[in-house]
């Protein structure tokens, strides 16, 4: 059973806050959402958090432990990596799993073609989350590399600057054989949202056989299983009343942590292309067990109950949210990137990261964990 599922969501929309157990919402409860009115589409992330999800951790990629002193407190929270210190580089293994959900006639496949020529999920793998760019941020060159690891070297350049060599690297992706999930009645619809003609499935059904997948595939220990849907998206109880969740990341039994993302085919839409990826990407590099709470208490605003160090969260509740609208353009296709917070957001020196930046995209806030966390 799943817990304190938490959602995010941009400034001014009324933010959706699961403390209770997820999928407490029962067959009356989704009848008598579905009769009322339902509200518009919201953009929303979660975080799934299993009763294994406080246990030491063994089967994840290397991790370190990051500190930080704010207001004479010190913190300390675990990444994916090693210590910058050392100028060591880490590669994690990844698997694509592509799903294919399909529910009243609908059945969107990651193994469909775009215009440029190229399936879901082979754009997914030539996107600057697999592939190479050079990053400037601020008239600082950061390296030519993948995305998340260029914001992650931003974010700690105060060290890595005297140590180039640092790095978190995606391995090149195994694709898994497609998967098809046939959502059952009551447990999904199918709906328009932002436009698009999407499924719309109840998360911890989901879950539960994504979960069941990682087993039956025979995902390693130490990798990171990526589940990829398309026009799909997720509710905390399969109606659109709870409705959208891009992505979550979470940790299964086996403390192995995994991230579900979909990939919205229409350009401008909430979670286009891989806007919902680089936000997993970049939680799971900096919250890779879904347990780092060791933040400031002004991480705990805007219903972060557990306080966590999320940094893709605070930027879709900023007041100018640009969560997914970061334009890069390779192999002739443009992808759509999501800013990130830095350490000095939750409270770390400003000499943390490149130019001081709270953010990779050079976001500024009015306080430390202006947003939650």
């Amino acid at each position: 059973m799943l817990k304190a599922t938490k959602y995010a969501v941009p400034a001014g929309v009324a933010r959706l806050t699961f403390a209770t157990t997820a999928g407490a919402v029962g067959a009356a409860g989704s009848a008598t959402r579905a009769a009322a009115t339902t509200p518009p589409p919201r953009p929303l992330f979660a975080v799934l958090h299993s009763p294994q999800n406080g246990a030491i951790r063994t089967a994840g990629a290397a991790t370190w432990n990051y500190s930080y002193s704010y207001l004479a407190t010190n913190y300390t929270d675990t990444f994916v990596g090693t210590n910058p210190t050392g100028g060591g580089s880490t590669t994690v293994p990844t698997y694509i799993i592509p799903i294919k959900m399909s529910l009243s006639g609908f059945s969107p496949s990651p193994n469909k073609k775009l215009s440029n020529g190229k399936t879901v999920v082979a754009n997914t793998i030539a996107s600057p989350i697999f592939q190479n760019l050079d990053y400037k941020q601020g008239g600082t060159d950061v390296g030519t590399t993948q995305y998340i690891d260029a914001f992650q070297r931003a974010a700690l350049w105060g060290t890595v600057s005297g140590h180039p060599t640092y790095h978190v690297l995606l391995g090149t992706p195994t694709v898994k054989p497609l998967q098809t999930f046939a959502v059952p009645a009551g447990e999904g619809v199918v709906a328009k949202e932002f436009g698009v003609k999407v499924v719309v499935a109840n998360i911890n059904w989901f879950d539960a056989k994504a979960q069941s997948l990682i087993t039956s595939l025979g995902i390693p220990s130490g990798a990171l299983p990526i589940f990829l849907t398309t026009q799909t998206f997720l509710s905390d109880d399969g109606t659109t009343y709870t409705c959208c969740i891009g992505g979550y990341h979470s940790v299964n039994g086996a403390g192995l942590p995994y991230s579900v993302f979909t990939y919205i085919q229409k350009s401008g839409a909430f979670s286009q292309d891989v806007s919902a990826l680089s936000h997993e990407i970049g939680e799971y590099v900096d919250d890779p067990n879904t347990t780092n709470s060791d933040t400031p208490a002004a991480c705990g605003i805007l219903g972060n109950l557990n306080q966590l160090y999320e940094v893709g969260d605070p930027i879709e509740v900023d007041t100018s949210p640009r969560y997914g609208d970061y334009a890069y353009a390779l192999g002739g296709f443009t992808y759509h990137l999501q800013d990130l917070v830095t350490p000095p957001y939750f409270g770390a020196p400003a000499s943390t990261s490149v130019n001081g930046w709270e953010s990779f995209q050079g976001q500024s806030f009015s306080t430390v964990c202006a947003n939650g966390g």
